[in-house]
């Protein structure tokens, strides 16, 4: 962990905001040179505090189906938890995976483009597996909200 100070906080807040941002309009927003911004902006990134910038695109303008799916595993010892997980990450339609406690062993959030996509998940994921002892998923109706970004506090 590297520390972060209260510019890097400013930027980390900013381009949560928005990263396609160009490095001037940054710079300006952030109260710094532009030669600054972007030196700490490729040290964020090199530290591995900005893991990668992407578009969000929105499931609402997109035909798809959300699903948030518990997973509970017959067997969890280290190696059984690691192997599950390798496959699950391994999987392009799930988007979010956790290892959770109490309760099941997994929290899994899918999306799929159609219910055949989803099925199709199912059978590789879940049905094939002998350790995998129970599913429940829930498709979503509705979402209220989505915020990728982290709240970060400044130190001290």
């Amino acid at each position: 962990m590297i520390e972060l100070d209260a510019l890097d906080l400013r930027l980390l807040e900013l381009l949560q905001q928005d990263s396609a941002r160009a490095n001037q309009a940054l710079a300006e927003a952030a109260h710094a040179s532009p030669a600054t911004t972007l030196r700490r902006v490729r040290r964020l990134v090199e530290a591995g505090v900005i893991e990668r910038q992407v578009a969000i695109v929105s499931p609402q303008q997109v035909a798809g189906l959300t699903a948030l799916v518990e997973v509970s595993l017959d067997a969890q010892g280290a190696e059984h938890l690691a192997a599950f997980e390798a496959r699950a990450v391994a999987e392009d339609g799930v988007q979010q995976c956790y290892r959770v406690s109490p309760g099941p062993d997994f929290m899994l959030v899918i999306w799929a483009p159609d219910m055949a996509a989803y099925h199709a998940l199912v059978q590789r994921l879940f049905t094939q597996d002998a350790n995998v002892r129970n599913v429940k998923a829930f498709f979503s109706v509705h979402r209220a909200k989505f915020e990728p970004r982290v709240r970060l506090a400044p130190s001290g």
